[in-house]
């Protein structure tokens, strides 16, 4: 049977194809598109799923969407309605939208693809659940999600045992956890739904001083419950996410690229922190009502890897789970999962090891794409290329990396990739001024071999998708400087030889020439861009920056004075 779940609609739009079962792809829009976060339907991700697969529209049981539209139309109405006259400028941006193609989402299908057979529509938490649960290791395990919201909830607890999840427990709009992190993200100047991640590095690098002031923010009870203060927010408001009020407690707000300053870094500390103490006291309170084991997280806030250590160390479950598109794109995974197992009553899928489950190129693409560049590539067998990849970072040269199928969700994984050499301490600068022009604040990832990670890192089990950050031992910390961040963790990727077998021997390859199992990671863009998905877009990025070297498949690129 043939499930394919779409996630549209908000931001960071996608499409997954379960068959029988199985994974057989997922992709985010965006990768196609190249309009990062892009909330259309996905319609380019769609297709890729379908060809993927081997089928058509026509082959298709039922789509499954990842949320009830109406549902969430009445939340949006309602808060628009609350708000008046100051949301007015908000619902006249989003009515059009949602009478445009979000309440008529089976004619948007007909249109699209063709389709005109059996539409589902989960709840927006119920598809990030199944997307955490169904593809997990366990066969029974607490479930918590927690997002901005979906349709009226914002986070979520439950359990999960065969292909059966309960939700027992949920925290409704305007009380969200995700928002109250989304409007922090804004007042400090940065963009709603891309900044987060920059706020929490920023957060590494600064001190909770305003734990008070936070305090006046939100109330926390003893099970992690929480309620926002409603005077210091404007979700329906005109052009940002908090009033004035805000302001007058924590200081005037950042302008977007303004200079960053101690205060700005304080508050993320802050808002790090806060964040940390609610999904803790939530995990610890799910924890001790279900004595469970294991624990699957999804839903974007979960993209935290920094929360995400602090849960699996002291919440008390053994095991966490973190499924690697834990945002809105992994709504579709959950969607087309559930659609497979939660409605068919069929069994589950094998556990999700590996997040390599978009499109792929073959050598004839490859060198198509290098020859209408105008360049030459030499071509090397499989050992040669660990070897020479492993040397050329050695040496403290930039490679990208491109390689067989392209990763679902955020995080670059080893195969759409760019690499650095985590001993070198001007690594960091490097990427910066030569590929990524990021902020210096952000730190970059360590792939690691997973057998000899807990050598460098406190790590309490594998993090095959860059979504644990524990500390770095500190007589480690020396030897690979490039990959701690200012607070002294990682944010590590564990490389497993049978779920990446290529990026596993080249990292070997790097251990044997420099005696570190690990090589610095970061995705294969530049700023504001959507990782790349294909050929042409590797080598558009390689000549376009200050980049040494590319290699696609089995082919190298090399620059030799800085030209191609």
């Amino acid at each position: 049977m043939n499930f394919l779940g779409i996630s549209a609609y908000y931001h960071d739009s996608s499409a997954c194809l379960v068959q029988d079962g199985k994974i057989t792809a997922a992709a985010q829009e965006e990768r196609f598109s190249r309009r990062k976060n892009t909330p259309d339907f996905p319609a380019d991700a769609v297709n890729y799923c379908l060809q993927a697969g081997n089928i058509t529209a026509d082959d298709l049981d039922r789509v499954v969407f990842y949320e009830k539209p109406f549902l969430k139309f009445a939340r949006v109405l309602t808060g628009h309605i609350g708000a008046w006259p100051f949301s007015f400028s908000s619902f006249m941006r989003s009515m059009p939208l949602w009478l445009d193609d979000r309440l008529t989402l089976p004619l948007t299908l007909k249109e699209h693809m063709g389709y005109g057979g059996k539409v589902c529509f989960l709840k927006h938490h119920l598809s990030h659940a199944a997307s955490a649960f169904l593809p997990s290791p366990f066969e029974e395990a607490a479930i918590l999600t927690a997002d901005a919201v979906g349709e009226w909830a914002t986070t979520t607890c439950g359990t999960g045992s065969g292909s059966v999840i309960k939700i027992d427990r949920e925290i409704l709009f305007p009380d969200s956890i995700g928002l109250f992190y989304t409007a922090i993200t804004t007042f400090l100047g940065f963009e709603a739904h891309e900044g987060e991640g920059k706020v929490m590095g920023l957060a590494g690098c600064g001190r909770p001083k305003f734990m008070k002031e936070f305090g006046e923010l939100a109330g926390i009870a003893s099970d992690g419950s929480y309620r926002l203060n409603p005077d210091y927010f404007s979700f329906y408001g005109k052009n940002r996410m908090y009033s004035s009020r805000l302001e007058e407690l924590l200081g005037p707000a950042r302008e977007a690229e303004g200079p960053l300053d101690e205060r700005h870094a304080d508050i993320a500390a802050s808002l790090q922190k806060f964040t940390e103490d609610v999904l803790l006291k939530i995990a610890t309170d799910l924890y001790e009502r279900t004595r469970m084991e294991n624990l699957c997280l999804a839903g974007g806030v979960f993209l935290n890897c920094v929360a995400n250590h602090k849960i699996l160390e002291r919440s008390g479950f053994r095991h966490v789970f973190v499924q690697p598109a834990a945002g809105d794109c992994g709504g579709a995974l959950g969607a087309a999962l559930y659609g497979a197992c939660g409605l068919s009553g069929k069994s589950r899928p094998a556990a999700m090891m590996h997040a390599y489950l978009g499109p792929e190129f073959s050598e004839r693409e490859i060198e198509r794409a290098v020859a209408a560049a105008g360049l030459r590539a030499q071509r090397l067998s499989d050992g040669e290329l660990a070897a020479r990849t492993a040397g050329l970072v050695a040496d403290g040269r930039i490679a990208g990396w491109f390689q067989g199928r392209m990763e679902f969700g955020p995080r670059a994984l080893g195969n759409r990739t760019i690499l650095g050499d985590p001993r070198n301490p001007d690594m960091k600068r490097l990427l910066n001024d030569k590929v990524k022009h990021r902020e210096p604040f952000r730190p970059y990832a360590p792939a690691v071999l997973a057998g000899r990670a807990n050598e460098y890192f406190e790590l309490l089990g594998d993090s095959p998708f860059m979504l644990m950050a524990p500390p770095v031992r500190r007589e480690k910390s020396a030897a690979v400087p490039a990959a701690c961040h200012d607070d002294g963790t990682a944010r590590v990727q564990t490389v497993d030889r049978a779920a990446n077998p290529r990026f596993y021997s080249l990292i070997e390859a790097f251990d044997k020439l420099t005696g570190v199992p690990m090589v610095l990671n970061t995705s294969f863009n530049r700023r504001g861009e959507p990782v790349v998905r294909a050929p042409a877009e590797a080598l558009k990025v390689y000549l376009e920056t200050g980049m040494d070297a590319l290699v696609m498949g089995n082919f190298m690129l090399e620059k030799k004075n800085g030209k191609a």
